[in-house]
């Protein structure tokens, strides 16, 4: 069996795999932006969290002091009866959460 390869054809394997790697970059590139959000929203989520427990033994006092402790910022304080609100902001990203007393 005479199998023949034309010259032209010949090299054609490193320009795709070029191809392929800048648009595998690219890509990567792109998803840093989203995953730095998620991990923002993720961590506003947290104080928020941590802000409202500490609002409901603690007061507002407690609630600012522990959002500021995970790097957010109290933007937000209400209570309902029994419940604390709270809204936190930690870069772009805001979260709001609940606890109760008892």
């Amino acid at each position: 069996m005479d199998v023949r390869t034309d010259r032209a054809d010949r090299g054609q394997a490193t320009p795709l795999l070029l191809g392929v790697v800048a648009l595998a970059v690219v890509v990567l590139l792109a998803l840093v932006p989203l995953a730095e959000a998620a991990q923002q929203r993720t961590a506003a989520r947290t104080a928020a969290d941590a802000a409202a427990l500490a609002g409901v033994v603690e007061g507002e006092a407690g609630a600012r002091a522990a959002a500021a402790a995970n790097g957010a910022e109290l933007v937000g304080w209400r209570v309902v009866g029994a419940e604390v609100w709270v809204r936190v902001e930690l870069g772009d990203a805001t979260a709001v959460a609940k606890a109760r007393r008892g």
